[in-house]
């Protein structure tokens, strides 16, 4: 006999909580043993149950000796430094740890090494320096960036040591101090995390891999000042100093940065460590006066992943879940800024995270400019600098058609090959301000634009030549366009007025859809017509404005950083997407990504 459950239904899955997206998002700060000396800009070293932290100050003094080991509950007092100071590099664990470097009403170079009972004098570094970031262990470190007392007084200086003394080797991208590093990661791989130049926040997020430095994706938060455990790989960042004394806690998994549960206590000069993102300890610091608590991270050893498309009952609160991809929760992190400042570029690549390609801009910019998913690089100029043109294709096949250029209203079509640009087949009619779509540099649309006037001309290229297609509905230039060959959409723009106009390309003609909230020129869209979103333009002011189309209808998310109009064509989807340049009124270098994630949503009946 057929069971009802086979033929009408199916098993859904009870969980006491909700999935999460990792092991450290699950994780939360609890109360720990106070330390015996209350003190901020300390140093420590080892893991959550086995920890020990040293020197530090009180108040404006050249800094405490105080050795304190910590056992999992509670801190007992331990054989003094032999040099009293602050600001330290710490490493290792708290049977051998190593303290170098600090500040004694000015900075030294002096390097000890502590056994478990007592600290022993060693070789010095060779410049003198505070708050460094540090990785490594007793016998095998690295200490790099710190405050010297030189002008500029941020430094970019690398030191490794190698059980009985220090080597300059390579610097960091970024000089500057009050930075963090890996304290367990190696001395073939370390990370250092934010910091300060002169007093300014740095963004800036650095990786070693035991010959140079690469940066890496921006924190969420800049700070200097902060507390941080982990490797180059997992490490997790809390506290600090962001204008204020923060709480914050972020998570690293190797290629991003997570906002996770903040400290009970807002602090910044506190100590740090820890032998991942999941397990970590948080020890004094300054509220105002330095304090003595101590906090204690703890992720969950076991937990439900988070992955899209599961469907389960939550039965502590009693509802059915969805995990979904929350487009609506999305928002916009600055990231590096192009290396020339420019408006109306042409773009291409659809992984906007890993690797992106702009070009041109103004009326007579050439610059081509390629992403790595961190940092923008110069590579060989357009033939014919100029901007507002059209795009389309990946970072090693991609073209640029159209635009303002040495002529008012180009019909110019070249096409990169991943190294250079080929001039080939013009468009049939030139304009300026003009849309162009297309996830390949061999299939391509071309609509709208001016010549002078306003345009719904549509042309489609098959990697040898344009042919006219379909019209737009409602000629207009500078909207925002994105999508395939086969599904791509146009919204807003200037109609000889600004419109909130959306229409969408099914291969062979252009549909009316639903407008807009709020009508923009110079806008960009991301995505293609059944899921996308278009942000930024002017209405006539500049706008940081996001709207997300879900195939029927717009919706209102996060906001960019900075308002700005007539940025890169818009690179990658829906869910992630790079804005670069711009104008704000004034040519901008600015580059931000946008980011979802998945999210539980509460499955309602209606």
């Amino acid at each position: 006999m057929a069971k009802y459950s086979d033929i009408k239904g199916f098993t859904v899955q009870t969980l006491s909580t909700d999935t999460i997206a990792s092991q450290a998002a699950g994780g939360s700060w609890a109360s720990g043993g106070d330390i015996n000396t209350a003190r901020k800009d300390l140093e420590g070293a080892g893991i959550q149950t086995a920890a020990v932290v040293f020197g530090g100050r009180q108040s404006p003094s050249a800094g405490y000796a105080q050795t304190e080991e910590y056992n999992g509950t509670s801190w007992t007092e331990k054989n003094d430094l032999n040099t009293g100071r602050r600001s330290m590099g710490g490493i290792g664990l708290y049977t051998a740890a190593l303290a170098a470097t600090g500040w004694v009403g000015t900075a030294v170079g002096n390097t000890e090494t502590w056994d478990g009972s007592s600290w022993t004098e060693v070789n010095d570094v060779n410049t003198d320096r505070q708050t460094v970031g540090s990785s490594g262990t007793q016998t095998a470190a690295l200490i790099y960036g710190g405050y010297v007392v030189s002008s500029p007084n941020h430094s970019a200086l690398m030191e490794q040591w190698n059980g009985s003394s220090w080597t300059e080797t390579t610097d960091l991208n970024t000089a500057r101090n009050g930075l963090t590093g890996s304290p367990a990661g190696t001395t073939t791989a370390a990370l250092a995390v934010l910091g300060s130049q002169s007093g300014t926040l740095v963004s800036n997020v650095e990786q070693w891999n035991g010959s140079a430095w690469t940066e890496v994706s921006e924190a969420n938060s800049n700070r200097q000042d902060h507390g941080g455990s982990g490797t180059s790989t997992a490490n997790l960042i809390f506290g600090g100093n962001t204008g204020s004394v923060s709480a914050l806690t972020e998570s690293w998994d190797g290629s991003s940065w997570t906002e996770v549960s903040d400290l009970a206590t807002s602090r910044d000069a506190l100590s740090g460590s820890g032998a991942d993102n999941n397990l970590a300890l948080a020890t004094g610091g300054d509220t105002g006066s330095a304090v003595a608590s101590t906090e204690e991270w703890t992720a969950p050893a076991v937990f439900n992943q988070q992955v899209e498309g599961q469907l389960y009952f939550n039965s502590t609160t009693n509802t059915f879940k969805e995990t979904i991809t929350d487009i609506a929760g999305g928002s916009w992190a600055s990231t590096t800024s192009l290396n020339t400042a420019r408006s109306n570029l042409g773009s291409s690549g659809q992984d906007a995270y890993d690797e992106a390609i702009v070009f041109g801009g103004g009326s007579t910019e050439g610059e081509t400019e390629t992403w790595n998913g961190s940092s923008w690089t110069e590579g060989n100029d357009l033939n014919t600098g100029r901007g507002q043109g059209g795009s389309s294709g990946t970072t090693t096949s991609a073209g640029f058609f159209g635009g303002l250029g040495p002529s008012p209203d180009s019909a110019l079509h070249e096409i990169w090959d991943g190294t250079s640009w080929t001039e080939t087949t013009d468009l049939n009619t030139g304009r300026q301000g003009l849309p162009g779509f297309g996830q390949l540099s061999t299939a391509s649309i071309a609509t709208g634009g001016s010549n002078p006037g306003v345009q719904a001309i549509t042309e489609l290229w098959d990697g040898s030549s344009w042919t006219e297609v379909n019209n737009l509905n409602t000629a207009r230039e500078q909207g925002g366009a994105a999508g395939t060959t086969t599904a791509g959409i146009l919204a807003s723009g200037n109609t000889g007025s600004i419109t909130t106009n959306a229409e969408t390309w099914d291969g062979t003609s252009w549909t009316e859809v639903n407008n807009l909230n709020a009508g923009r020129v110079d806008l960009r869209t991301s995505g293609n017509s059944t899921l996308s979103i278009a942000f930024g333009g002017a209405l006539p002011s500049r706008t940081g404005a996001t709207e997300f189309w879900n195939g029927t209808s717009w919706t209102e998310v996060g906001d960019m950083g900075t308002a700005r109009a007539a940025t890169a064509n818009g690179i990658g989807g829906a869910t992630a997407a790079l804005a670069a340049g711009g104008s704000e009124p004034s040519q901008s270098a600015a580059t931000e990504e946008w980011e979802t994630s998945l999210a539980n949503k509460t499955i309602t009946a209606s």
